[in-house]
């Protein structure tokens, strides 16, 4: 799912593209997309966009008569942008599936998503009030004081992993990058957040905010001025994230993972855990008390004889 620095970047792209621009139509392919019907679609034809602004994971696009189009694109929705003389845009069915297209007056904006499951969503609102009646209410960090970034983690005792990607306490900050944070923090993803020291609070505040700053400068030098195309969960150059048995960039361990329903958390033992091994619950479940409880025991575990 794209995430804060993802949005960022997808904002400053279309930006510079539909800024001022008149949008004529929205065409609308699939029927589950737009989720509200209290306000007509058709309303949006013939207005300028006045501004655009990231809420959460979503991109929300000011018209004129303060209506708002707001994209969750969710795991899989992905933008791109086709400008004016390029060959006419057609919504496909087949997959990565179109789900919509915004023509302005000078290109159109297309709306895709892989897969079937159809977890992408569109609302149109009236004002601050439906931007609002959107917003789960998480801090936005990057514009957080340390004390009030604290009181927000301690306000209920969850592990680490699922209070960063609770959208209620934190804003944008998803399953790829509370990895990369809790790498640059040094903390275990299963550590309670009640039982921290103030200084992991601090340690954890500072990388959110390092994490989440040299990512969106990653990404937007990687766009370098063009539509950001390559929009994805598993980048080069992530520390954990998607990197299951390759060494860690920091100590050279083989970065391990804990898996669960469609997600997995990955980690470094040696940096994060004391060199402890985090039960995966299929694993763990299937192994029972021969589950390795370090990596000592997992290096004798996988080097026996088959």
């Amino acid at each position: 799912m794209p995430e804060l620095p993802d949005i960022t970047v997808y904002i400053e792209a279309l930006e510079t593209r539909i800024l001022g621009q008149t949008l004529e139509a929205v065409r609308i392919v699939s029927p589950f997309l737009l989720r509200t019907a209290n306000l007509p679609i058709s309303d949006t034809s013939g207005k300028k966009v006045v501004q655009l602004r990231r809420l959460g994971k979503r991109i929300c696009i000011g018209l004129e008569n303060d209506l708002w189009l707001v994209l969750h694109l969710m795991i899989a929705g992905r933008l791109h942008w086709y400008p004016l003389g390029a060959k006419p845009v057609r919504v496909k069915v087949s997959p990565p599936r179109g789900l919509a297209a915004f023509d302005f007056d000078n290109g159109s904006l297309l709306w895709t998503e892989a897969g079937s499951k159809k977890r992408a969503s569109l609302h149109l609102v009236l004002g601050e009030d439906g931007l609002r009646s959107l917003n789960p209410g998480g801090l936005e960090v990057l514009n957080t004081a340390p004390e009030e970034f604290a009181a927000a983690l301690l306000s209920a005792n969850h592990t680490l992993k699922r209070a960063l990607t609770d959208p209620r306490l934190f804003s944008g900050i998803g399953n790829a990058y509370s990895d990369e944070i809790l790498w640059e923090a040094k903390l275990s993803p299963l550590a309670l957040t009640q039982k921290l020291t103030v200084p992991e609070i601090k340690r954890l505040y500072e990388a959110i905010r390092t994490s989440l700053t040299n990512w969106t400068d990653r990404l937007r030098a990687d766009a370098a001025g063009k539509f950001p195309e390559k929009v994805t969960a598993f980048r080069a150059g992530m520390a954990v994230h998607g990197r299951y048995k390759q060494p860690c960039p920091r100590c050279g361990t083989k970065i391990q993972r804990i898996r669960y329903a469609s997600n997995e958390t990955n980690y470094c033992p040696t940096c994060q855990t004391n060199g402890k091994l985090l039960a995966d619950r299929a694993l763990s479940r299937l192994l029972r008390e021969d589950w390795p409880r370090s990596l000592d025991e997992l290096d004798l575990l996988t080097s026996k004889p088959k």
